[in-house]
């Protein structure tokens, strides 16, 4: 019988993949912030019926992944883990959109059915794309680019509290279900009181927990700064990099890259 730790909740994994010596991880996190923030914001412009427009941008998470060492398979599974939320966003958008936009042989495609795809496409590389930045980063380091960046430091705070403190969260839930487990014997899961009750405690030991790391933080100090050992240098391999990129998604955003090799093809094979 199977103790019931939350493994599925590998939250420390992608700091550590951020630890890995490979050319990825090597490079100035603000560069690495810069580029990915690039690629978002020209991946989201393209207009709802845009698909074969963003094959080209299927380029940068590819490089970045063989850079950064990082197993396809895990981050693949992230990306799944996530997807029903871009499902539930257009899944309704073939049954309202009736335009016949292209034909599949004797089958006609509706724009409903092309936009449909174009959010799952752009989903994938957006969220692809920040996966890729935490895992050749790490996640403390990202904010600390935030911070370079001008971001507001409360913000920035939060989002190192809401990091360092879900590993607290995990370990209180994995004792809970833990003990659970030892009492009951039994693989069945809770029902809905004792879920109900579960949740209850975890939610009133969050709070207590919280208060004794406030008080503690307040002893020693603390006043809202959030201070990262990792020392941040920018070298000409990083401008290359931020420069490089940028341009590359700026052509492909002008250009239909996906349309322009296939007329290249069609020539050459006419």
């Amino acid at each position: 019988m199977a103790r019931p730790d939350v493994k599925n909740f590998d939250i420390g994994a992608m700091d550590a993949l951020a630890r890995r010596d490979a050319p990825a991880q090597r490079l100035d996190p603000r560069a690495k912030l810069f580029t990915t923030l690039a690629f978002i914001l020209t991946v989201v412009s393209f207009d709802p019926y845009a698909l074969s427009a963003l094959i080209p941008f299927l380029i940068y998470p590819a490089v970045m992944i063989g850079l950064g060492d990082l197993p396809v398979g895990y981050l693949g599974q992230k990306i799944l883990w996530a997807s029903p939320f871009a499902v539930m966003l257009g899944i309704f958008n073939p049954f309202l959109d009736h335009t016949v936009v292209g034909n599949l042989g004797a089958l006609e495609i509706t724009g409903g059915w092309v936009s449909f795809l174009s959010i799952l496409v752009r989903f994938a590389l957006t969220v692809g794309a920040a996966l890729v930045l935490i895992a050749t980063t790490g996640f403390n380091t990202v904010c600390a680019s935030l911070a370079a960046f001008g971001a507001p430091r409360i913000f920035v705070a939060q989002l190192l509290f809401l990091h360092r403190y879900l590993f607290v969260l995990v370990q209180e839930a994995s004792r809970m279900a833990r003990a659970r487990w030892m009492r009951s014997c039994t693989n069945r899961g809770p029902g809905i009181r004792t879920a109900a009750s579960l949740l209850g405690h975890l939610i009133l030991r969050a709070l207590d927990r919280a208060q004794r790391i406030h008080t503690a933080m307040r002893c020693r100090g603390f006043t809202g700064q959030i201070h990262v050992a990792h020392r941040m240098r920018i070298r000409p391999a990083d401008v290359a990099f931020m420069a490089g990129w940028t341009i590359f998604f700026l052509f492909f955003r002008m250009v239909n890259g996906s349309m322009m090799l296939g007329n290249l093809l069609k020539g050459l094979i006419t």
